[in-house]
């Protein structure tokens, strides 16, 4: 017995498989009908055959199913996870921010308490060297004024009697009256200086204490802000640390750069549109190679430069030691005074005639919105804000809008 005809009695019933058996044999001289019985078997036969591969098609649509739900459940997981990372990484930055922000209130309370000490300690001289004149003054008009009662005291009691027993000379009664007269208005301006400069010492004398004692109340306080600004620093330094865990690939560090350049220039574009000109300033077209820089250090990045992919550097980067002072290319007006993400602490000077510089990773911000600096003023102090790895400077001159080589204009 052939396959087909295991298959055909494992799939139909024998009486039924027993007509068509008899049928054939008995008609299978007959052409015809042994077609037709050929036909209907392959069909009864072909039946079970599909309705097997449909059971196995369909098994696998399962599997295949099973296998889409897998991977659909996979990228919803990515998708989760990318959206929870992003979403940290967000909060780090503005903690970041938040850091940069508390350390730069510190840093500007200390350089003002620097400031004050500074001050302080010139008051302190002065008013040291002025007790010193005074009481020296006093001194001599004590001298003065005992040696004028002593002289009163010794001849006025003498020449007293003899304007007494001498009555007939009149004329030198009156010179001597006279003479008394003046010694006596000598005297009493003594003794007025002698009260003013009595009245002048106690007041510097008292207002050196109180000198004094402001200075200790700087120094104290001096203290504390610096104990706050190495708090400050800690946190900051963990809340990098965070943030260099959240690794980013280098297409996303390209977007996360791109975007903070897309920022600065939507926001110097805003600026530009809010600036007002002023007849004083000029911009800095006459001024190449004629500029300062606006800190002194060795420059790590230069302009033109590539930066990630296909960015390159707008400005120049200067390393710096943290707290010196950054000080303005030329005068101009400020139009910016804040953190801005990838920037950290800016400033933004409006130079006039479409000219700005650009002063960024700062510690604090010394000027404001709308101050007027003149040339080599301080306006800031060197920091690393804004995520910048060692302290330095970000520094760039733009022109309508377009960066320009600062060492074309800087020497």
């Amino acid at each position: 017995m052939g396959l087909s005809d295991t298959l055909a009695f494992d799939l139909f019933p024998l009486p039924i498989m027993r007509l068509f058996i008899h049928t054939y044999l008995a008609n299978k001289h007959l052409p015809h009908v042994t077609a037709a019985i050929i036909v209907i078997l392959s069909f009864l036969f072909a039946f079970p055959l599909q309705a097997e591969q449909s059971n196995r098609n369909e098994s696998a649509q399962k599997q295949n199913r099973a296998k889409l739900s897998d991977v659909q459940k996979a990228i919803a997981k990515q998708e989760s996870n990318i959206f929870d990372a992003n979403k940290q990484r967000s909060s780090l930055e503005q903690q970041l921010k938040n850091d940069d922000l508390a350390i730069a209130k510190v840093a500007k309370a200390i350089n003002k308490i620097e400031t004050d000490l500074e001050t302080t300690q010139e008051k302190i001289s002065a008013l040291a060297l002025k007790k010193k004149q005074l009481t020296i003054a006093k001194q001599r008009q004590e001298r003065l004024l005992a040696q004028q009662l002593r002289a009163a005291y010794t001849t006025g009691q003498h020449d007293y009697l003899k304007l007494l027993l001498n009555q007939d000379q009149s004329e030198k009664i009156q010179r001597t009256i006279s003479y008394y007269q003046y010694l006596n208005q000598a005297r009493t301006k003594e003794i007025d200086n002698f009260q003013v400069t009595i009245a002048q010492l106690l007041e510097v004398s008292t207002e050196h204490q109180t000198q004094i004692e402001y200075l200790q109340q700087l120094k104290d306080e001096q203290l504390q802000q610096d104990t706050q600004f190495r708090r400050s620093k800690v946190q900051r330094s963990k809340t990098l640390k965070k943030l260099g865990r959240k690794l980013l690939s280098s297409q996303q560090q390209l977007n996360k750069l791109k975007a903070e350049e897309n920022n600065l220039n939507q926001a110097l574009i805003k600026l530009a549109a809010l600036i007002q000109a002023e007849i004083d300033l000029t911009g800095l077209s006459q001024l190449k190679r004629k500029l300062s820089w606006p800190v002194k250090g060795r420059i790590l990045h230069r302009f033109g430069t590539r930066k990630q992919g296909y960015l390159t550097w707008k400005g120049v980067l200067i390393s710096a030691p943290i707290s010196r002072q950054v000080q303005t290319i030329h005068n101009g007006k400020v139009l910016f005074s804040d953190w801005l993400k990838g920037y950290g602490l800016l400033t933004v000077i409006d130079h006039g005639n479409g000219y700005m510089s650009l002063y960024a990773h700062n510690q604090t911000l010394l000027k404001s919105v709308g101050d007027r600096v003149e040339t080599g003023e301080p306006i800031a102090l060197i920091g690393q804000s804004g995520g910048l790895e060692q302290s330095g400077l970000y520094f760039e001159i733009r022109h309508q809008g377009k960066a320009l080589n600062p060492k074309l204009w800087c020497r």
